[in-house]
Formats: structure tokens, sequence, C-alpha cells
């Protein structure tokens, strides 16, 4: 699976599990760390430990297993390392201070996700 498919396809498991919030940032371009950041939220750090479970759930099916992992004890910031796509799932309040998307974020590099657009 390609990068692009990659960051798309943990969104969508993302939406269809009621994460808040979803952006998908490519920062290929800012940094060699990564290509694409998803960013999400979790309403609780119980819903925040079940969604990061969902997207490693989703891809293992597929093959695809991350190469790292933080954050799963507190349930506040969990970050999936994928190689080519980090993924960053937050509690709100975690979320709103870190604010991922202001260090990131260059009025370009937006993704948009096809599926948020049924709503």
């Amino acid at each position: 699976m390609d990068q692009d498919s990659l960051a798309l396809k943990i969104a969508k498991v993302l939406y269809d599990k009621k994460a808040l919030d979803i952006k998908v940032l490519h920062v290929g371009h800012l940094t060699v760390i990564t290509d694409y950041m998803v960013i999400a939220s979790g309403r609780s750090a119980l819903q925040v430990k079940a969604l990061a479970d969902d997207v490693e759930d989703a891809l293992a099916a597929e093959g695809i297993f991350p190469r790292a992992k933080e954050g799963t004890g507190e349930g506040r910031w969990i970050v999936e390392d994928y190689t080519s796509v980090l993924v960053h799932i937050f509690h709100p309040e975690d979320r709103e201070f870190y604010h991922l998307e202001r260090l990131w974020e260059d009025g370009q590099n937006l993704i948009e996700l096809p599926f948020a657009q049924e709503d």
C-alpha cells in the first residue's frame, strides 16, 4: 500500500470509529521523519486507546504493523509510527495544548478527506 493510501485508510478507520477533528497533513517537504501525519481526537482516554487499537487492528489485517507506538498506558496522546505515516490520537485537552497542526500545517498541505464530504 502506498503512503498516500495508507494515510487515507488510517483516517477512514478513525472516521468510521467516530474520532473527532481528523486531519491528514502531507509533511514530507517539512521533515525527514515521515511523509504524512494523521491527527485525530477521542472524547476520552478510553476512546483514544480504542481508536489506536482500531487503527492497529485494521492495518494488521492487511499485514501492516507499526514500527513503534507510545502513550498507550495513559491514553492522553498515542503515537503510532508506520514509517511513512505517523498517527497522533489525542485526548481533547492534550490536543488543544500541543496543537500539532500549528506546527505542521503550512496552508497547503492539508489533505481533503473524500469520505468526510458525505456528511
